[in-house]
C-alpha cells in the first residue's frame, strides 16, 4: 500500500519513465474498451436496445468535446505554469476565474440540451419510434452528467501534468472504463437500460475523483473567484476556438451518421459504432501516439525558426506511420471475421452480426494510415500556431463525408447490382442489414480526401522538394502488406482443418497462427528489400539482446 501511494504522489521528471507510464496505461484503457465492447455485445447483442444506448451517448459527447476542447490541457498549460512561475496565488486566480466560467458554461450547456432532449432527439434520429425515443431522451438526459464531471476533470488533468504526476492522469481514463463495464455487468442487470447510463456517469465520476487529491495537495482546489479575470479567459478562448471547432466537426460527423443509421433495421447503429471502435486501436496505438510524441519536438523548431528541421520531423513519423499501419491493415482486412468473433462473438452477439461488423471493420480500417497521418498535420499545423486551416480543411471534408454517406446509402439500396457486388465482395450475400458498410465507406473516403487536402496545402505552406524516402517505405511497405495478405490467407486454409472453429479458443488459434504466418512472410520481405525502418528495428533489437547500454535520461524540464 505504501508503494502505491508513493507512485500515485511520484512527480515523473524524466521523460522516459512519463512515456511509460502513459504508454502503458493507454495500452491497458484500449485493453479495457476491447472488454466493454465485448460486454455490450454479449449481453445486449447488436440491436434496438444497443442502438439506443450508443445514440443518446452521442449529444453528451458532443457537449463534452466543445467544453473539454476549449478549456484543454494543451491549451491551458501554457497560461498555467506562466502564472505558477509568478507565484501559487497567480495561479489559484487563474484557475478559479477559469472553473467558474467553464462550469457555467457546460451546466448551462447541459441544462438546455436536457430541457430540449426530446425536440433534438425526434430531429436527430428519426428512425426510432416514440417509445424507443423517450429511452434515448431518458438515457440521454441521465448522461449530461458526464460532460460535467468529464470537463471539470479535464481541468484537474492540467494541474496534474503541471506538476508532472503522469500516474495520476493516467490512471483516469482507465477508471472511466471500469465505470461503464461497472454499469454494464452490475447495473445493466438491475436498473435495465439505464444502468449503462448510470455506468458512463459513474465513469466519469472516477475520472474526476481520482484527480482530486492531487489538486487538493498542491492547493489549487478551484473555487469561485470575487473577481472573474476575463482578458485572460478570452485569450485562452482565443487560442481554444479553432481546434475546439475541428474536433467538434468529428463528432457532428459521427452524430449524422448515427441519424442516418437508425433509419436502417435495428443494429445498425451497433455494428458502426462497435467496427469503428476496433479499428480505433491500431489508430489510437500508432496515429496518437507518433501525433503526440512529435507535438513538443515541432514547436521547439517552430520556436527556433528553423523550417528544415520541422518539415524533417514531420516526415520521418509519416515513414513510421506507413511502416507500421500498412501491414496492421493487410492484417485486419484478411482476420477481420477472426478479430471480430473472439474480441465480441459471445452471448448475444451472434454470426451475422460478426460478419457484418467485420466487412464494416475492413473498409474502415483502409483509411487508418489516411486518419493516422491526418492527425499528425494537424499537430504541425498546430505546432506552427496555424490553428485555422486545419478548421476549414476538416469542415470541408466533413460536408464531403456526409454528402458521401447519404448519397452511398441512397444509391446502395435502390441499385441491386451495387448492392450485390459489395455484399460478394465482403462475403456477407445472406446478411440482412449490410446497407452499414456503406457509412464506413463513406468515412473512409472523407478521410482520405482530407488526407489529399492537407498534404497538398502542408506542401504550399512548407515547401519541400526531397521525399524524404516516403516513396521507397510506401512501395515497400505496400510489398510488404500484400505478402502478408497472401500469405495470410492461404495460412488460414491450411489451419481451419485442425482447429475447432465453434470455440472461441479455436477462432483465436485459427487466426493467431494465420497472422503469425503473415507476420514471418512481410518481415522477410522486408528484409530483402533492406527496408530501412525494419533493418534500423532489427539493429536496435539485436543490441537490446546482446547488450545492456546505458539509456541517458532527459529531464522533462530541459
Amino acid at each position: 500500500m505504501e508503494r502505491l501511494t508513493k507512485l500515485f504522489n511520484k512527480e515523473f521528471s524524466k521523460i522516459s519513465e512519463a512515456a511509460l507510464i502513459l504508454g502503458l496505461f493507454t495500452f491497458l484503457s484500449q485493453i479495457l474498451g476491447i472488454f466493454r465492447d465485448r460486454y455490450l455485445a454479449g449481453d445486449i447483442g447488436a440491436g434496438t436496445t444497443l442502438d439506443i444506448y450508443y445514440a443518446a451517448f452521442r449529444v453528451p459527447d458532443l457537449i463534452f468535446t466543445i467544453g473539454a476542447a476549449l478549456v484543454s490541457v494543451s491549451v491551458l498549460m501554457p497560461f498555467l505554469k506562466t502564472k505558477l512561475d509568478e507565484s501559487k496565488e497567480a495561479g489559484k486566480s487563474f484557475l478559479n476565474s477559469i472553473f467558474t466560467v467553464f462550469f457555467l458554461f457546460i451546466t448551462l450547456s447541459s441544462l438546455i440540451v436536457f430541457v430540449l432532449f426530446p425536440q433534438i432527439s425526434e430531429l436527430v434520429f428519426p428512425g426510432f419510434n416514440k417509445d424507443e425515443l423517450s429511452q434515448i431522451v431518458m438515457l440521454g438526459r441521465i448522461m449530461l452528467l458526464s460532460p460535467i464531471l468529464l470537463g471539470i476533470s479535464n481541468l484537474y488533468a492540467t494541474i496534474t501534468q503541471a506538476y508532472k504526476q503522469f500516474f495520476v492522469y493516467a490512471l483516469a481514463p482507465v477508471f472511466y472504463n471500469i465505470g461503464i463495464i461497472v454499469g454494464i455487468v452490475a447495473l445493466y442487470p438491475l436498473f435495465g437500460v439505464a444502468g449503462l447510463a448510470y455506468g458512463v456517469v459513474l465513469g466519469a465520476l472516477l475520472h474526476m475523483l481520482i484527480q482530486i487529491p492531487v489538486v487538493v495537495r498542491h492547493g489549487l482546489f478551484p473555487s469561485i473567484p470575487k473577481r472573474i479575470q476575463f482578458e485572460q479567459i478570452k485569450e485562452v478562448v482565443k487560442h481554444s476556438l479553432p481546434r475546439t471547432i475541428t474536433l467538434s466537426m468529428n463528432k457532428i460527423v459521427f452524430l449524422i451518421f448515427v441519424s442516418i443509421a437508425s433509419t436502417l433495421i435495428p443494429g445498425t447503429i451497433s455494428i458502426f459504432n462497435l467496427s469503428y471502435n476496433l479499428q480505433s486501436v491500431p489508430l489510437a496505438i500508432v496515429g496518437v501516439s507518433y501525433s503526440v510524441a512529435a507535438f513538443p519536438v515541432l514547436v521547439e523548431y517552430i520556436n527556433q525558426k528553423n523550417t528544415e528541421k520541422f518539415i524533417t520531423h514531420v516526415m520521418a513519423p509519416i515513414r513510421q506511420i506507413i511502416f507500421w499501419s500498412l501491414p496492421i491493415v493487410s492484417l485486419f482486412i484478411i482476420l477481420r471475421a477472426q478479430i471480430v468473433r473472439v474480441i465480441l462473438g459471445t452471448g448475444n452477439f451472434d454470426w451475422s452480426d460478426t460478419r457484418l461488423t467485420a466487412a464494416a471493420l475492413a473498409l474502415f480500417i483502409i483509411s487508418v494510415v489516411a486518419q493516422s497521418i491526418n492527425l499528425l498535420l494537424v499537430r504541425a499545423y498546430y505546432a506552427a500556431g496555424q490553428t485555422w486551416k486545419p478548421l476549414w480543411i476538416t469542415s470541408l471534408s466533413s460536408v464531403i463525408t456526409i454528402i458521401s454517406a447519404y448519397v452511398l446509402v441512397t444509391a446502395y439500396n435502390s441499385l441491386p447490382a451495387m448492392k450485390e457486388g459489395f455484399e460478394s465482395l465482403l462475403r456477407i450475400t445472406d446478411v440482412t442489414g449490410s446497407s452499414v458498410i456503406m457509412l464506413a465507406l463513406a468515412y473512409s473516403i472523407g478521410m482520405f480526401i482530407n488526407l489529399i487536402i492537407l498534404v497538398n496545402v502542408f506542401r504550399k505552406d512548407f515547401p519541400f522538394t526531397k521525399s524524404f524516402g516516403i516513396r521507397t517505405t510506401l512501395r515497400q511497405s505496400i510489398i510488404a502488406a500484400m505478402v502478408m495478405g497472401v500469405v495470410s490467407y492461404m495460412a488460414l486454409s491450411v489451419i481451419a482443418p485442425h482447429v475447432d472453429q465453434n470455440t472461441t479458443f479455436g477462432v483465436l488459434a485459427h487466426g493467431f497462427g494465420a497472422g503469425l504466418a503473415g507476420i514471418v512472410a512481410g518481415i522477410t520481405a522486408l528484409l530483402l528489400m533492406g527496408n530501412e525502418e525494419m533493418c534500423s528495428l532489427r539493429d536496435t533489437l539485436k543490441k537490446r539482446v546482446i547488450s545492456q547500454p546505458q539509456i541517458v535520461e532527459t529531464n522533462i524540464d530541459t
